[in-house]
């Protein structure tokens, strides 16, 4: 079975990133968690990038705030799709610099981004990526969103005015 890498910048980015090893391992899909800094440790986010696909990752999750170069630097080394999650950082006034570093990429480097601390939905673009090609992960991926339409329609049905 394909695996997910998911990196963070630092551990201060752990409680949302989680999110998105929480739902890999709802769906039963491989995942390896760290964290890779593209500013205090470049060469082991290059050796990261470099083997992800030798190591048997076949998405790359990586989260990142204030300048968030991660997710961008790591997609400039490896041919792996490659999954954005801008991060609200202590030091972000209101996190708009992780979203332009992550989404701004240049032609030839694409980064999917999710939405600003969207880590869940970065777990769920990896599965989908993966249930491409992967019948048990789609079948899987039907049950989610199968359980997303049913609590709307819970919703609709409990719905006081």
């Amino acid at each position: 079975m394909a695996k997910v890498g998911i990196i963070m910048g630092s551990k201060s980015d752990l409680e949302i990133m989680s999110q998105a090893a929480s739902f890999l391992k709802t769906m039963e899909i491989e995942y390896e968690l760290t964290i890779v800094s593209a500013h205090r440790t470049p060469q082991l986010m290059f050796d990261y990038a470099q083997t992800a696909r030798s190591k048997g990752f076949s998405v790359i999750i990586a989260g990142a705030g204030g300048a968030a170069h991660l997710p961008g630097m790591v997609a400039s080394i490896t041919t792996l799709p490659v999954i954005g999650v801008p991060i609200k950082s202590s030091n972000s006034i209101d996190g708009w610099d992780s979203m332009l570093s992550i989404l701004q990429m240049p032609n030839g480097v694409p980064v999917a981004t999710v939405a600003l601390n969207g880590a869940k939905n970065a777990g769920t673009l990896a599965a989908q990526i993966l249930g491409a090609n992967n019948e048990t992960i789609a079948e899987k991926l039907l049950e989610y969103k199968k359980t997303l339409r049913e609590e709307v329609e819970l919703s609709i049905k409990n719905l006081v005015l």
